[in-house]
């Protein structure tokens, strides 16, 4: 029997749905949705701005009993 709670990341080559279907075939279902930025640092003269580039999407999927 595998663990109760698993979290899965949605990775770069793959839609959400895709990530959802792996889930599902691994015979989990999603039960939380995070998402984090990722950010790029830029030096503009003497200052540094982070700007968001891409958004990092995990769901938490729980084990279907």
């Amino acid at each position: 029997m595998g663990k109760k709670k698993m979290q899965f990341e949605v990775q770069e080559n793959e839609s959400i749905e895709d990530c959802l279907n792996r889930m599902k075939k691994l015979g989990y279902t999603p039960v939380r949705r995070t998402e984090k930025p990722i950010f790029q640092e830029i030096k503009k003269g003497s200052e540094t701005i982070y700007e968001p580039v891409a958004r990092q999407i995990i769901f938490e999927g729980t084990l279907i009993e």
